[in-house]
């Protein structure tokens, strides 16, 4: 497909202001809905979408040219809703006008998905098209990941079919020329506790010193669940497994600890933290306390607080689960705050982690597709983030490859939204080698 024409095609969906945190946009998200299964259709796949308790999701596929009954099932993802534009007076050009501008691609939801999602549905159809499609290409895409939605993660769950291997174009790369593979996201338990160690506040010239204090009873309570030299109580790091030689390598190409503290104007927790940044933001489990809540701490009162409450969460590691892990943070809670506090310890939230093995086959005939379409090997990374889907996809035993051409310029989620236009033929390339490597599957 010519520049001119591929440019235009894209261009329609990216006009489409499918912002789901608006539900005066909900027609939109539909049309961005309906433009991805009418491209899935163009292409020789069956394609529909299906109302999910009120969101749209695209299910389709598109069938290997030959021998599809046999053929390897990759299942591909990405999101057709797009973050809200505003502020809108920073946006040089409109953010539903895409707009070429020095090598760019100005638009809201060209990096993030429309136009990465558009990257695999354009490999396969070309592919198609030329009847060298090895692999059956499964599409899900959803309208609510910009809001946090669990629709595709549902549908995947309940979806008894599975994949060989599943591909998420929705990231970027480390910097220009330097791609990466996202191997790994953390899970999360999110919790809310309350202590309590009276009935009601106290004046603490008569009682301080005598009485409990909640607030004191809170942070002796959240002490024993924190950090130590980097490290959580090893019963919250059972199930840790170290990175493997092959990440290690990817990360010593990574820009140091100390650089990424110093350019976020963060302090280092303790002398290792530079140096161990990867290891502890990526594959260790950590707690954070989030907010703390008691007594006065804005106006001279002097009161001996009986309530304290703060909110905290645990990043699993791959291999923990919230209902494996929880019990666990609970009881350390509970068990370290002073006789005679009542602490209650609640779940607010939470989902699991996910490690695709390195060694696994999907990832090193990821590796080497992408090596042969960009001409250098993609560096293994992980998140320290939670994406629900990676875990839903693991637990049905679907390796999952999450990269992408973004790149950190790219602004996502801000005014001026861009891709440098290169490497939207670039990543159709990568995408193409990526599909004929995986006819092997299976």
């Amino acid at each position: 497909m010519v520049e001119s024409a591929w440019l235009d095609e894209l261009s329609e969906l990216l006009r489409i202001p499918s912002i789901s945190a608006d539900p005066a946009h909900a027609p939109d998200v539909r049309a961005a809905a309906d433009w991805v299964a009418d491209k899935v259709r163009r292409s020789g796949g069956g394609c529909e979408v299906v109302d999910w308790d009120g969101h749209p999701i695209v299910v389709g596929e598109i069938r290997a040219s030959e021998n599809s009954d046999s053929a390897p099932t990759i299942l591909c993802y990405g999101h057709f809703d797009v973050q809200p534009p505003a502020p809108l007076d920073l946006w040089t050009t409109e953010p539903f006008v895409p707009t070429v501008r020095d090598g760019w691609l100005y638009a809201r939801g060209v990096a993030d998905d429309k136009g990465q999602l558009w990257m695999l549905l354009e490999a396969a159809s070309q592919l198609a098209a030329e009847g060298r499609l090895p692999v059956n290409v499964r599409v899900a895409s959803d309208g609510e990941e910009e809001t946090g939605g669990h629709s595709i993660v549902e549908f995947v769950e309940r979806d008894e079919r599975g994949a060989d291997a599943a591909v998420v174009f929705d990231s970027g790369m480390l910097r220009r020329g330097v791609p990466i593979f996202n191997i790994a996201v953390r899970g999360m338990c999110y919790v809310h506790v309350k202590v309590r160690t009276g009935d009601r506040d106290m004046h603490s010239g008569a009682m301080g010193g005598a009485a409990l204090n909640g607030l004191h009873a809170l942070t002796q309570a959240l002490q024993a669940v924190l950090a130590v030299d980097g490290r959580l109580p090893e019963p919250l790091r059972q199930g840790f497994d170290p990175p493997s030689e092959e990440e290690l390598e990817s990360w010593r190409s990574l820009p140091p600890g100390a650089e990424v503290l110093e350019e976020a104007g963060a302090q280092p927790l303790d002398p290792r933290a530079a140096e161990e940044f990867y290891l502890r933001t990526w594959a260790e489990p950590a707690v954070d306390v989030h907010g703390l809540e008691g007594g006065s701490p804005q106006l001279q009162k002097t009161v001996l607080p009986v309530v304290g409450e703060a909110n905290l969460s645990m990043r699993l590691i791959a291999g923990q689960t919230p209902e494996q892990m929880f019990p666990v943070l609970k009881r350390l809670i509970e068990q370290a705050a002073p006789p005679g506090a009542e602490v209650e310890v609640t779940l607010l939230s939470s989902s699991p982690g996910a490690l695709i093995p390195p060694d696994t086959p999907a990832i090193q005939l990821g590796l080497d597709a992408f090596e042969r379409a960009l001409g250098v090997r993609p560096l293994l990374v992980r998140s320290g983030g939670s994406i629900p889907l990676v875990p839903a996809l693991a637990g049905k035993g679907i390796p999952t490859v999450i990269t992408g051409f973004d790149l950190p310029e790219g602004n996502i989620h801000s005014p001026n939204e861009r891709m440098l236009l290169e490497h939207f033929p670039l990543g159709v390339a990568a995408a193409r080698e990526l599909f004929t490597a995986y006819g092997s599957l299976g």
